[in-house]
């Protein structure tokens, strides 16, 4: 691991490296990742995969790796998610395996504890001397709540309550031996939160609330705007129009924010090869059992939508909503396709492959150097 001066806010916002365009690898703690198929290659979500992922990115010169905060799967013939690795734990045992990369944990703000929380993520910051970052769910699905016992508050005051817990956890942070909070939600009394973060910085701070009181809560307390939105997946004209608006919008609070958005990546030597696996797998071999029970708990069924609509949902659900905007062709194409998207103002894409381990090596040799001769990737 290497060793760094006390880091800077403005080191962590950078994750140490001079990319203009920040790359992520998206989802690996959870069985299928971002892909809902049945194909005998997907990904397992093992820890030994799992930390072979990390070095290897590391190596390549990954910026960042983003869990999925999952506590259930959604059934179907593969259980898509049904294992997954917890991710603050996740992200604390790869910082300690790797020297670089940035490691995020995902965490619901409604299931922990925030001084609990604060105490686990300073000690994962510490282990990564500076490179944790934290990515806060405010929680959308009841049936992991009812796991834990928890009742899911409605949508508004789901993020009120967020807005609480992280201003308890950034006072846990900061430079108080001692401290009380006295919330509507969180009442804390003599409260002592040491260590610090590593170097006296805190982590970076992400969410991805899509609606709008999620967007507002994102702008007010996040330095990245993560864009699981239906906008980010429509395309680049559409996707460098929202950036437009979110950093606008940001400015009017008197803040500057990075917006990073999602996708799946394919990536083969032909466009044919390209397109024919992903017809295969995310087309011809998706778990549907897994799509419907993801739509089911959105309430989007033929009863609530019709059989038309739903179906059109249906196929919108497994070619885009599971994986995000998809990066499908040869490397040529995908290198042009992410450089357009960070030249239109994105700072960073969070993307997942049905096999990262497998497909990986091929966008490390040759998709990152045509991204370097771009100018949006320093040389590793």
């Amino acid at each position: 691991m290497l060793d760094r001066p006390s880091p800077s806010m403005n080191d962590r916002l950078a994750m140490y490296n001079a990319n203009t365009l920040k790359l992520g690898l998206f989802g690996a703690n959870c069985s299928s990742g971002r892909s809902a198929t049945k194909v005998p290659e997907r990904w397992s979500a093992s820890w030994a995969d799992c930390l072979a992922l990390a070095k290897m990115g590391d190596e390549a010169g990954i910026d960042f790796l983003l869990p999925i905060g999952r506590w259930k799967g959604y059934g179907g013939d593969t259980d898509l998610h049904g294992e997954t690795l917890e991710t603050i734990t996740w992200a604390t045992g790869l910082l300690a395996a790797t020297s670089r990369v940035t490691v995020f944990g995902t965490v619901h703000a409604p299931l922990f504890h925030p001084i609990i929380a604060a105490k686990q993520i300073v000690t994962a910051d510490q282990v990564g001397k500076g490179r944790f970052g934290l990515n806060i769910v405010a929680g959308w699905n009841e049936g992991e709540f009812e796991m834990f016992g928890v009742q899911q508050r409605d949508h508004e005051t789901r993020y009120a309550y967020a807005q609480e817990w992280i201003e308890a956890i950034k006072q846990a942070w900061g430079p108080l031996d001692d401290f009380d909070f006295d919330g509507e939600f969180i009442k804390l009394k003599k409260v002592r939160a040491k260590p610090k973060p590593y170097g006296g910085a805190r982590p970076l701070i992400m969410n991805a609330g899509s609606s709008g009181s999620g967007q507002t809560f994102a702008l007010r307390n996040c330095d990245a705007f993560f864009t699981a939105t239906s906008t980010s997946r429509q395309g680049v004209d559409a996707t460098a129009k929202m950036v437009q608006d979110v950093k606008a919008e940001a400015r009017t609070i008197g803040r500057e924010i990075e917006v990073f958005s999602i996708g799946q990546v394919i990536c083969r030597p032909t466009q044919k090869e390209a397109d024919d696996y992903y017809q295969y797998a995310i087309i011809d071999n998706a778990d549907w059992g897994s799509i419907d029970r993801m739509m089911e708990i959105k309430n989007l069924t033929p009863q609530t939508l019709g059989e038309k609509v739903f179906a059109e949902k249906r196929y919108y659900f497994a070619s885009r909503a599971v994986g995000g905007y998809p990066f499908i062709g040869t490397p040529d194409r995908i290198a042009d396709e992410l450089a357009t998207l960070s030249r239109s103002g994105i700072r960073g894409i969070a993307f997942s492959m049905v096999n990262y381990l497998n497909e990986f090596p091929f966008f490390r040799d040759e998709v990152l150097p045509r991204l370097q001769r771009m100018g949006v990737r320093a040389k590793n």
